[in-house]
């Protein structure tokens, strides 16, 4: 644990970070973003969750924690919200738990009916979430529960997330940082190895800028681009050209309530940003002296 702290605290101010996320915790053991609200819920929840395991460090009051997130799998919850639940009792060690409420999953995403998430609702990304958004977040949740796709299952998928494909990426028009790392970290996933995709080198920018952009040789750069393509790089066994100048982005992004923002102009911290952030700079510190 306390490696972790140090290693990172050397780049970001991890205990003001740690005080941002505690301040936020609830009474039902749900995270709301917003401290003088009382509105848990998953997101907040579970990016809590990923922060404290990044860090090394045990959930306050873990019980309470997965007795939140087993409550919020309902037939009424976005698909990906209930894969975030899914992935969050994981971490908290409750696989058992997790693996209760699979069937659920299947009643708005199951590939051999050709259902690539019925209901889609709420997004990470676009306000409401794409089929492959959708899948992306499936597969890695019950990945992460130790659920075992079969054959025909995984070859459905593979076929519809290359529908995705769009020159040396992934996305609907054009291919994007997002999209693409989501499709390939799916693939790789199900035990598929599709070729190195250049996108995310072409998304880098060093120099004045640091952090990377959603689609090639454009501006500003933001956090979102720049997790999934540091992301996408470590799946690719890549290196960043400019590592120090991420750590640098990444470090003008933490506002002084401890959490960090999505760019280099005003705005709000949540947990989201805050996971994204800490991830980012554990990756790119591999790369420094």
């Amino acid at each position: 644990m306390g490696s972790k702290l140090y290693e990172l605290g050397r780049y970001v101010d991890v205990n003001k970070v740690l005080k941002y996320v505690e301040k936020r915790r609830h009474d039902d053991g749900g995270y709301c973003f917003v401290s003088v609200l009382d509105d848990t819920n998953v997101n907040d929840t579970y990016y809590a969750v990923k922060i404290y395991d990044l860090l090394g460090m045990e959930v306050p009051e873990k019980g309470k924690t997965i007795e939140f997130l087993e409550r919020a799998i309902q037939p009424q919850t976005a698909v990906v919200a209930i894969a975030m639940a899914l992935e969050g009792l994981a971490i908290l060690g409750a696989k058992d738990i997790a693996m209760e409420h699979v069937d659920i999953v299947f009643t708005k995403y199951n590939p051999l009916e050709g259902k690539f998430a019925v209901g889609l609702g709420g997004s990470e990304e676009f306000g409401t979430a794409t089929p492959l958004e959708a899948t992306y977040w499936v597969v890695k949740a019950l990945s992460a529960i130790g659920y075992r796709f079969s054959g025909e299952e995984k070859e459905a998928i593979r076929k519809f997330v290359m529908k995705f494909r769009n020159g040396n990426g992934y996305g609907v028009k054009r291919p994007t940082t997002t999209m693409t790392y989501q499709a390939i970290y799916t693939l790789h996933t199900l035990g598929y190895r599709p070729p190195k995709s250049p996108h995310f080198g072409n998304c880098e920018l060093c120099g004045d800028w640091g952090g990377f952009t959603e689609v090639p040789y454009s501006l500003p750069p933001y956090l979102e681009p720049t997790f999934y393509a540091a992301r996408g790089l470590e799946l690719q066994d890549e290196a960043p050209t400019c590592p120090r100048r991420h750590v640098w982005f990444i470090r003008q992004l933490q506002n002084s309530n401890g959490g960090f923002r999505r760019s280099l102009e005003l705005g709000i911290s949540n947990f989201q940003n805050t996971y994204r952030a800490l991830a980012v700079v554990d990756s790119m510190v591999k790369f420094l002296p």
